[in-house]
């Protein structure tokens, strides 16, 4: 695997802009909420960290990774001053399909709201065999998808905004 050893929130190897300009949304999904509370907590001191201010970061709790493609939606809609919405989840597989269909739903649905509304929509689900996979990429051994997906959002908010 080739994330075994390595922790995927090292930015030393890319420059990112400051996100001082920036309005960011966090939408975060309440189900798994030990991991997904870890996400937010690593997105929302990620963009502080990186000069996105307080003020400009709106953030809501949807029910679960589903529903994150409709909040999106509802808070581009509502909020056209947005320059990107995070979206942050955790689907765990089970014994059945739904694992499948939630996951790509759930990645299709952040597509299709990205390209509709022409804003980064970042995905930050993680899809994870169980549950320590899970606690490793959400503060753990492999760093937090959290910190990944607000480094994310404000390197495309600035792409979009400088292009």
């Amino acid at each position: 695997m080739s994330t075994q050893l390595k922790n995927l929130s090292d930015f030393s190897h890319t420059t990112i802009p400051n996100g001082s300009a920036y309005k960011i949304a966090i939408a975060v999904a309440e189900w798994n909420a030990d991991v997904t509370g870890s996400l937010y907590k690593g997105a929302l001191e990620t963009l502080l960290n990186n000069g996105v201010m307080a003020d400009n970061i709106l953030s809501v709790a949807v029910p679960g990774s589903f529903e994150l493609t409709a909040a999106a939606e509802i808070l581009l809609k509502k909020h056209a001053d947005l320059d990107a919405v995070i979206c942050l989840g955790c689907v765990i597989q089970g014994d059945t399909k739904h694992f499948d269909f939630i996951c790509d739903a759930v990645a299709q649905g952040v597509t299709n709201v990205s390209i509709k509304h022409s804003k980064p929509v970042i995905f930050g689900v993680l899809t994870t065999n169980d549950l320590q996979q899970a606690l490793d990429r959400s503060g753990g051994i492999h760093g937090n998808k959290g910190d990944e997906a607000a480094i994310t959002a404000i390197k495309m908010a600035h792409l979009n905004a400088t292009v």
